[in-house]
């Protein structure tokens, strides 16, 4: 086999199970481990993956890269307002909603503002999801904190102690990464510290992400699979991850 179509076959194996390790590649192609190691180096100069300890994943940035509110708003908008669309569906009439912050969830609440037979309360710490839903008559309560400017959202002790004190039917959770074993992750600790709260605020626990941030992992854990009810998705995951949310008894919903 060519270096070039043992390259082309490696990215095809990152790009569809998220990670792959250098024994494996070593035995798949009948290659040295030094070999496969070359091959590695060369497709993280490409940008095609990044290597980490035994192996290497799907190329991604630093993992502590945190794109605006503003920026993730004009990114994959057809599947996220797809995903929310599917959401809608399993917001209760009446009771309580956690909505975290971010692009996606912020999709949800514009759905959520436009339907006025919904009499659910919605909490959340993010100060434009309160102001388009308060703005539409529906009930919000909005948890309190320092608010950071690069996601308009409250973080801090004092947001995450509010969190800890509720105990909603549903919330509805974002992620920057969701891979197998790292769990869903954000690149920020104190927003990390806040998804924690909300997950664990609620009878029912819902992730809206689109399927770019598949196998991906951000600085911090917040969650393990485990933690979390169900995936509202734009592409059915694959590879390692899909295995994962299988073995946690995550229901995967592809909008």
């Amino acid at each position: 086999m060519f270096a070039e179509e043992r390259y082309r076959r490696i990215t095809d194996m990152v790009g569809k199970d998220g990670r792959v390790t250098v024994a494996g590649l070593s035995s798949h192609f009948a290659i040295t481990k030094e070999t496969v190691r070359r091959d590695l180096a060369l497709l993280e100069n490409d940008g095609v993956l990044r290597r980490v300890h035994g192996g290497a994943i799907r190329g991604t940035g630093a993992t502590t890269d945190e794109p605006s509110l503003t920026s993730r708003s004009a990114r994959h908008t057809p599947e996220k307002k797809r995903i929310a669309q599917a959401a809608l569906t399993l917001v209760p009439t009446t009771g309580a909603v956690v909505l975290d912050a971010g692009s996606t969830t912020g999709s949800l609440a514009e759905l959520l503002a436009a339907d006025s037979r919904n009499a659910v309360t919605v909490v959340t710490h993010s100060v434009q999801i309160a102001a388009s839903i308060a703005g539409a008559g529906l009930s919000v309560e909005l948890v309190g904190g320092r608010v950071r400017a690069l996601t308009s959202a409250a973080v801090g002790s004092s947001t995450v102690a509010q969190l800890s004190r509720l105990r909603a039917d549903v919330a509805f959770v974002g992620a920057n990464g969701v891979a197998a074993p790292f769990g869903l992750s954000t690149p920020d600790v104190e927003e990390a510290a806040v998804k924690t709260a909300i997950v664990r605020s609620a009878r029912r626990v819902v992730l809206l992400t689109d399927s770019s941030k598949f196998h991906e992992e951000s600085l911090v854990s917040f969650a393990p699979l485990e933690d979390i009810d169900a995936l509202i998705t734009d592409r059915a995951p694959e590879g390692s991850l899909a295995d994962a949310l299988s073995d946690a008894d995550v229901e995967v919903i592809v909008a």
